[in-house]
């Protein structure tokens, strides 16, 4: 297993059903970690690269509902 992050930018403002889409996001295939950052519009992923690309890792947060695009360096 190859762990690789992402970060990510939350494109709407944080609810209760954005926090469970958060939290259910690691159960997703090849996700180890979905982790908000204390200022609570940014996520860090943890994925296996062995299993997923970052397009797949963008494709599948879309399609959990977590609406994030990927943060610029």
């Amino acid at each position: 297993m190859t762990k690789v992050q992402i970060h990510y930018e939350l494109t709407r403002s944080l609810d209760d059903t954005l926090m469970e889409r958060i939290a259910a996001a690691p159960g997703l295939f090849g996700l180890t970690r979905v982790q908000l950052a204390p200022s609570l519009d940014k996520l860090l992923v943890e994925y296996d690269a062995s299993r997923l690309t970052p397009a797949q890792v963008d494709a599948a947060l879309h399609r959990a509902g977590l609406p994030a695009r990927r943060a610029s360096a």
